[in-house]
């Protein structure tokens, strides 16, 4: 009963995003013209899963108490590059995918290396790398364009047997090959320590340095499984920091909503993940509502406002931050 009654708590945040996600997605279906057909699953599916994959990217940092501003930097930019390297033969479209998955790792290297051994505040830190990977998918793509593996694109973002969409498939391939055995590692388990109190980390002989490396490096691997995805959907490369600004502050809101905390040390990924599929639907909602889409900022706000205020309420209640893990 103990054990029951510690998972509860430590899955409140959770368990609250899946409800909320349920019940928007279930008032989508009830009012859209076309039902629940494939096509329409399919292309929510997709929109949702890349804002999720960048939501997983952010959950990491802010697991280490840090905040990356630069994921979305790296999703545009890992976009440009698979625009340029994912086409040609299978062996060039398997070598483009690979570059880009490193290059979105290195990106997260740099980050976590400059934040551990330059003791730079994360928050700055990314301000400044975000701007340095949005020049540099400049670069790449000063006008839209490029092409990808039109066979490949179309098997990502269709569906599984006709039934599932494929984009779910991927999302729950990175969640059980990349975040589980992360979250069990020894490293993963530093990372909440450190982000639940690095002094006692530290003293406790948690290796903070490589916690805090893994986790910003991950990260932004994961953002460029969100930039490859990306790619399959458009068909093409293109450098809008619009995009990538929007993309850093919902994923944030995701991993708000989620149930992560800001303060670091507690939440997960998955939270995230519902956090993300909460946002998209929003915007589904306004669509099958026919409200303006300037109002989307305002349920988004509305939205995040309350998972904040539910979290901050539960911090409030304990004397003691080690509590949220009792």
């Amino acid at each position: 009963m103990k054990d029951l009654k510690l998972r509860l708590g430590q899955s409140q945040g959770v368990l609250l995003a899946i409800l909320v996600f349920v019940l928007m997605f279930t008032l989508y279906i009830a009012n859209h013209p076309a039902g629940l057909t494939v096509p329409v699953a399919t292309t929510a599916a997709n929109k949702a899963v890349l804002l999720a994959l960048v939501a997983m990217a952010q959950t990491l940092p802010v697991l280490t108490g840090g905040l990356d501003l630069s994921v979305g930097m790296i999703f545009i930019m890992t976009n440009c590059v698979a625009s340029s390297l994912v086409s040609g033969d299978p062996w060039q479209v398997a070598v483009g995918i690979v570059i880009v998955l490193l290059t979105g790792a290195l990106a997260g290297f740099v980050n976590g290396a400059i934040v551990v051994y330059g003791r730079l505040q994360p928050i700055i830190t990314t301000l400044a790398t975000g701007a340095v990977y949005y020049g540099i998918a400049l670069l790449l793509r000063p006008v839209p364009g490029g092409e990808v593996d039109e066979d490949l694109a179309d098997i990502m973002t269709y569906t599984v047997f006709e039934v599932v969409p494929t984009s779910l498939v991927l999302l729950l391939a990175v969640v059980v090959i990349i975040w589980l055995p992360f979250r069990n590692s020894v490293i993963g388990r530093g990372c909440y320590a450190v982000g639940s109190a690095e002094g006692a980390a530290y003293m406790s002989g948690v290796s903070i340095d490589r916690s805090k490396l893994a986790a910003y490096t991950l990260s932004g691997l994961l953002a460029g499984v969100a930039g490859l995805m990306l790619t399959f959907i458009t068909f093409s490369g293109e450098a809008s920091a619009p995009i990538g600004g929007t993309y850093t502050l919902n994923s944030i809101a995701a991993v708000v909503i989620g149930g992560t905390s800001l303060y670091g040390g507690t939440g997960g990924a998955i939270g995230s993940i519902f956090g993300a599929f909460i946002l998209r639907t929003i915007d589904d909602l306004l669509f099958v509502f026919d409200l303006p889409p300037l109002w989307q900022p305002l349920f988004q706000g509305v939205v995040l406002l309350v998972a904040v205020s539910l979290g901050a309420a539960r911090v409030f209640r304990i004397r003691n931050r080690l509590e949220l893990f009792k």
